[in-house]
């Protein structure tokens, strides 16, 4: 009896991804066969964690929502790294064979690490994870430019007058002259071509 044919672990991988391709595919397709299609305005609202929404959904967000977004997606991922260190610092076989294996995945690990908790600690004392800072920082500039130039300026642009936008809806056709004297003279152009004539002999 000849060997069967085995999947690779890429091929496993693979075919692991197109079944919760077609599994996730398959549920939305019979969620809109089944699903009831009663639209209303309270379903079409936005939806603010069960509050009644408030105001337009465009506004500006605390900008510190990304910085902790950052930060936890930084430590998310650094799971992801640890999760096989931990393969091989686990790895009795591994480490038999040659000790300095688990010394050599400790250092690494602990390089790693520290890097982030440099980070982490850098962000603390900076006051980014902060949400409500006691004492606003206004940002000062070293310049030689004096105030009263400034003021002056915002004084002479107060004083410009904006000319009133309108939009001429009529199209170029209903505009266009009806007699030939409405009609704007054509002009002529600056240069004339000039051609030779092949001589007789030739």
């Amino acid at each position: 009896m000849g060997d069967l044919p085995q999947i690779s672990e890429f091929g496993k991988i693979l075919l692991f991804l197109i079944i919760g391709f077609i599994l996730v595919g398959s549920t939305f397709f019979v969620s809109k066969l089944i699903a009831p299609n009663n639209p209303n305005p309270e379903k079409l609202t936005s939806y603010e964690c069960g509050e009644e929404p408030e105001g337009n959904s465009w506004m500006q967000f605390n900008p510190k929502f990304y910085v902790i977004a950052l930060i936890f997606l930084l430590f998310d991922v650094e799971m992801v790294f640890i999760f096989p260190w931990a393969t091989v610092f686990g790895s009795h076989e591994l480490i038999a064979a040659d000790t300095r294996w688990g010394w050599f995945s400790l250092t690494e690990m602990f390089v790693f690490v520290g890097i982030l908790i440099l980070g982490l600690v850098y962000v603390w004392v900076k006051g980014d994870l902060e949400w409500v800072k006691g004492n606003p920082v206004k940002p000062v500039v070293d310049t030689k430019i004096p105030a009263s130039l400034y003021e002056k300026l915002n004084i002479e642009q107060s004083s410009y007058k904006v000319k009133a936008f309108t939009i001429n809806m009529k199209p170029e056709l209903e505009t266009a002259p009806t007699t030939a004297a409405e009609a704007p003279a054509v002009r002529k152009p600056m240069f004339k071509p000039t051609f030779k004539k092949p001589a007789a002999d030739e």
